[in-house]
């Protein structure tokens, strides 16, 4: 048996997704085009502050409360015809969620390079 290593699953999912600055997007949410999804856990929000006119989804929920078909379905909680800007702390987990979403059939989705510490040294504004 193998198993691949989280590193290995990352860098395979980078090669996959769509990797965007921080700076790309906060233009697309100035621009109202798109939500900005943000899968870290609360405790993370709680230490570390949210980031203004962003949708929370903890990892661990997002394809439950992204699938339209299923019991924890969140109706109305985004605006699916935007693209959906994923972040975590740091870049992994959200690379990891975007690939998901990907192969659930969302089209367009990305991912913010260096995550929350990228958002955090940009112009968003952290709540």
């Amino acid at each position: 048996m193998i198993i691949k290593s989280s590193q290995t699953l990352v860098s395979e999912a980078l090669k996959e997704v769509k990797t965007i600055t921080a700076d790309e997007a906060l233009k697309l949410s100035n621009e109202g085009k798109c939500s900005l999804i943000d899968i870290r856990e609360k405790g993370e929000l709680d230490k570390m502050g949210r980031v203004e006119n962003s949708n929370h989804i903890p990892r661990g929920m997002l394809e439950f409360w992204l699938d339209p078909e299923g019991p924890y379905f969140k109706s109305g909680k985004l605006d699916m015809s935007k693209d959906m800007v994923l972040f975590c702390a740091g870049g992994l987990r959200s690379a990891l969620a975007a690939k998901t979403l990907k192969e659930m059939g969302f089209e367009k989705v990305s991912h913010i390079n260096g995550g929350f510490a990228a958002i955090s040294q940009s112009d968003f504004k952290i709540i």
